[in-house]
């Protein structure tokens, strides 16, 4: 099967250029002018003039199909990956959650089994690691050298559940500089926060906006500061998610200034939404609640500034959608609110509104941001990530003047709210296609549930320091 894209801008996290690109198969096999005077045999044509060709969009932060706090988020392996499809999204990396005081592989089997045959784009897998033993360690290894998991996701927030002590953080650190592998970190003091939460319920503040009161900005900062402390000591590299707030970035800059491999995420919720959403009337504020929570304004030209100076490295977006009536379980109790909100549709559509158009980002970082740099961080480049021969042909033809109204109604996953209702954007897909198979064309759904993969990925790439 070959398909010629046509006539569009072809762009990449260094390179704009006037080009046609063909695919055959899964893979890309030719960039260059005037190809179809060149080819052969065309099976299929996409004009994209006046388009932008981009390589399809990696979000390297969900969570599908995942148990939390007596529940389980809305969207799974099917659901999900087509939303994210429709946003331009052609590649995930979902954390599985190991049973507690049970093996990774047990954790890595269910995940497959939750995955295999429902995604309709590719996939891979980071580990969560609830508590660092022996035989833990030894489990890293496996999975980096044989089963194409490479990261590994631990927390300084959540005791009882998921908490892991300094020293605890500091073996895995110790261990994935040997191995390979890198360490993740939700940075925030959980047992701080645990004082925080029980003293507002003892007062009767109960309502949604307690939740973002009691997980102060000040606390994620002495988190952020404390484990990039204990890398700089490993030797290791780390890779803070979700981060929030100035004061926490401030930490990142510091120690990247110094020649640290300190990196960092921020999402589309910490750019676009602030605190200011807790107050929506009724029991509104609870769609909001994730961990950590919004923050305020201030914050929010902090992180685009980061974004900006390469002070943090992706937008990511710790999809974790719960409904609304999953979301009344915290009615009489903030903190029984199942934390998460949905986002692998909206990513790439936000940024592209808020950060391209405004001018904050180029086109060429907005690339780097949404596909490029997680491709590489994560051991995927150059397969994903790349407009270059022999790369994955998962494309996304973008429509630069192309608007859409966000709404609940219209929307693919299978939550009943949106956190953006009412929203226009401008600039969106018009051809999302994944390793060679158009997906998802003029808001239609034309790939199939299955199509998608999962992926082995390698370790993060050498020259992803340097950025």
């Amino acid at each position: 099967m070959r398909t010629l894209i046509e006539h569009g801008t072809l762009v990449t996290a260094t390179d704009t250029a006037l080009a046609d690109l063909l695919v055959e198969d899964e893979k890309i096999s030719l960039i260059g002018a005037n190809l179809r005077a060149k080819v052969e045999r065309i099976d299929q044509a996409i004009d994209a003039k006046g388009k932008v060709v981009i390589p399809g969009g990696i979000d390297v932060h969900t969570h599908l199909d995942m148990p939390f706090g007596g529940t389980v988020s809305t969207d799974d392996f099917e659901t999900g990956t087509r939303a994210a499809a429709f946003g331009g999204t052609t590649c995930i990396v979902d954390f599985i959650v190991p049973p507690s005081g049970g093996a990774l592989r047990e954790g890595l089997d269910t995940w497959h089994r939750k995955a295999e045959g429902k995604a309709y784009i590719d996939y891979g897998f980071h580990m969560i690691v609830r508590a660092v033993k022996d035989e833990t360690l030894r489990e890293m290894d496996d999975l980096v050298r044989h089963q194409g998991v490479t990261s590994f996701k631990l927390f300084t927030a959540y005791p009882g559940v998921f908490l892991s002590d300094d020293a605890s953080i500091f073996k895995a650190l110790v261990r994935t500089r040997e191995n390979g592998g890198l360490v993740m970190m939700h940075a925030e003091n959980g047992t701080a926060i645990d004082v925080l939460v029980q003293r507002a319920l003892a007062q009767g503040n109960t309502a949604p906006r307690y939740h973002a009161e009691t997980r102060p900005a000040e606390l994620e900062a002495e988190a952020t500061g404390r484990v990039i402390a204990l890398a700089e000591t490993a030797g290791a590299p780390i890779y803070v998610v979700h981060l929030t707030a100035k004061k926490a970035l401030e930490h990142v800059r510091a120690a990247r200034d110094r020649g640290v491999p300190a990196f960092a995420e921020t999402c589309p919720q910490y750019l676009f939404l602030s605190s200011e959403s807790y107050e929506e009337p009724g029991f509104g504020g609870a769609k909001y609640v994730m961990s950590p929570p919004l923050r305020e304004k201030s914050d929010q030209e902090a992180l685009w500034r980061g974004l900006k100076n390469d002070e943090l490295q992706v937008v990511s977006t710790d999809h974790c959608p719960f409904t609304l009536q999953e979301k009344r379980l915290g009615e009489h109790d903030f903190s029984k609110i199942p934390n998460g909100a949905p986002g692998i549709e909206y990513r790439l559509l936000l940024t592209y509104d808020g950060g391209v158009r405004t001018g904050r980002l180029s086109l060429n970082r907005w690339v780097q941001l949404m596909s490029t740099a997680p491709a590489k961080m994560f051991g995927l480049y150059p397969r994903k990530g790349s407009l270059s021969p022999g790369a994955d042909a998962d494309l996304v033809v973008w429509n630069p003047e192309k608007t859409l109204t966000m709404s609940a109604a219209t929307h693919h996953s299978a939550v009943d709210y949106h956190p953006y209702e009412g929203c226009v954007v401008e600039g969106a897909p018009e051809v999302v296609m994944s390793r060679g198979k158009v997906v998802v064309r003029d808001d239609r759904l034309t790939g199939e549930k299955g199509h998608g993969r999962f992926v082995k990925r390698g370790e993060l790439q050498s020259n992803a320091l340097s950025w």
